[in-house]
């Protein structure tokens, strides 16, 4: 507005409008003084196109943040799902190692105490009597050994009995028994409680991840290390020396993927950093839970 009332001004103190009649008489077989009012029009019409434009730009931006919306309550939809599953998933395994407790332990113990009084009473032929007897036993206690294999497959025991702290120092070094390879864990300072979900899911990580070392790394040692990033969340990292791998073109089997849906389904993210002869670092980041924020810290520990 004040640059048109400015342009009036202008021209009525120079009377453009005569100064360009006067020149454009001369021309006036190239119709030179009919350009004022075409001009005037084709002003209108970009006018008019800008003032369309910004509307269409207004309406595609709403659009956009409609739909941006749409993706996160969808995101949010999703990752609530996945917590859902993966709770209902635990509870079953916890169900489950209950009842092969229960069932399957007192049997193999209602077992064995059937083979010791075979071997007190023995018949005519103690000699097969006894063998008969050993023979049981040793069933009876693979059958033991079995099942208490998959109770730690199913629900690890020592999460519920010793906590998280103790139960990741246990799994680094039944792993280090197993594999002979050095397995350092460190942890810093942590609230004692993180709650049940975020407890399984780091335990869980972890041994996904230690089992993908063993099988492929060929690594001479690996650090496990739990503690806080620099932005205040919950991070656990696993690191080996091995001959690592070329991200791009390695794809993630199912455990990589069952990682990474405990991690989305808590808010948070997992991370795999890697190149060809240098090793593999995988980075789970999770939010720290507002509960144990105010909790009382654990003492630090020196590592393993």
């Amino acid at each position: 507005m004040l640059t048109t009332l400015a342009s009036y001004g202008l021209a009525s103190f120079f009377e453009l409008s005569e100064r360009v009649q006067r020149w454009a008489l001369p021309h006036e077989h190239w119709q030179v003084d009919e350009l004022p009012f075409s001009l005037t029009v084709l002003a209108g019409g970009l006018a008019w196109y800008a003032l369309r434009r910004a509307r269409d730009a207004r309406a595609q931006l709403a659009l956009r943040e409609q739909a941006e919306a749409q993706a996160r309550e969808l995101l949010m939809h999703n990752q609530e799902l996945a917590r859902q599953l993966i709770a209902v998933q635990e509870s079953e395994r916890l169900a489950l190692a209950r009842e092969l407790h229960d069932e399957l332990g007192q049997g193999c113990a209602a077992v064995r105490a059937e083979t010791a009084l075979i071997r007190l009473c023995g018949a005519a032929d103690r000699a097969a009597t006894l063998a008969s007897a050993e023979r049981a036993d040793r069933a009876a206690q693979q059958l033991y050994q079995a099942v208490r294999g998959m109770l730690r497959r199913l629900r690890p025991a020592n999460l519920d009995e010793l906590g998280l702290i103790a139960a990741l120092q246990e799994l680094c070094e039944s792993w280090e028994e197993r594999s002979g390879v050095p397995c350092i864990f460190h942890h810093e300072a942590l609230p004692r409680e993180l709650g049940d979900a975020v407890d399984i899911a780091l335990y869980r990580v972890t041994q996904e991840a230690l089992t993908n070392v063993m099988r492929h790394a060929r690594a001479s040692a690996v650090r496990v290390k739990l503690g806080r990033s620099a932005q205040g969340e919950l991070q656990l990292s696993v690191e080996d020396d091995g001959r690592g791998m070329d991200l791009a073109a390695a794809t993630r089997g199912l455990g990589l993927l069952g990682a990474t849906e405990r991690a989305a389904a808590l808010g948070g993210e997992l991370e795999v950093r890697a190149s060809p002869g240098a090793g593999v670092q995988l980075v789970l980041r999770v939010p720290m839970p507002a509960a144990s924020r105010l909790a009382t810290a654990l003492p630090d520990k020196a590592p393993a």
